[in-house]
């Protein structure tokens, strides 16, 4: 898969060095051209200094062939306007964006764009949702081996109790969307066609989640 990440700062050049390394082709670009610094020598990715929301710098990057667009530089501004880009022009398949602010970052969540803000954790998250295809990672919790996960509910789970995803000790539904409110479930509550679940569940447990949710989608 070819990655065109916006930022290369400490969470940019992490992530571009974890992707290459999986064997990702990754282009990266920065307005400041000190920032590559941070890549290790041999580094054989492609370096671009320029604005990630420029559509002339993001075609030199291969944004008509990336299956993955980051923008995590640290400006919100910035990176919501390189995101919206990719999404909505060039129409990249997953589409992240690290935004610290909680208020925008719920918005861009509603518009598909999930988001990361601690740094701390944000290659974790990333990684996450790329390759576990959960693309709606919302929160690390404590040591980051926890996360709170939003995913949609297969319609063949309607009139399922909702406790049918929990897992003790691995997954809990913790809230749910529906409608446009958010609850937190009550003993004995099903689900209904078009509800978006709030999960807390461990790392290596999301696979199996989602594996669940496909199954019972079938």
């Amino acid at each position: 898969m070819h990655v065109v990440i916006v930022g290369c700062g400490r969470l940019g050049s992490e992530l571009t060095v974890n992707l290459a390394r999986e064997g990702h082709t990754v282009s990266v670009v920065d307005k400041n051209p000190r920032a590559f610094e941070r890549l290790p020598p041999g580094f054989e990715g492609q370096t671009l200094v320029g604005i990630g929301f420029d559509r002339e710098t993001l075609e030199a990057a291969g944004i008509r062939d990336a299956g993955s667009f980051l923008a995590v530089t640290n400006g919100d501004n910035s990176n919501i306007v390189s995101a919206r880009i990719a999404r909505e022009h060039y129409q990249v398949a997953r589409v992240m964006a690290r935004i610290n602010d909680p208020r925008r970052a719920e918005i861009y969540r509603r518009l598909g764009i999930p988001t990361v803000a601690d740094v701390r954790w944000a290659l974790t998250e990333i990684m996450t949702t790329l390759f576990h295809g959960v693309e709606q990672t919302e929160l690390a919790l404590g040591d980051g081996s926890m996360v709170m996960v939003r995913l949609d509910v297969p319609s063949t789970l309607a009139g399922k109790p909702v406790s049918s995803l929990n897992e003790p000790g691995e997954a809990l539904v913790t809230a749910l969307d529906r409608m446009g409110r958010c609850v937190i479930p009550a003993s004995g509550a099903t689900f209904q066609e078009g509800d978006v679940v709030h999960v807390v569940i461990r790392r290596e447990s999301i696979d199996g989640l989602r594996e669940r949710l496909a199954g019972r989608a079938r």
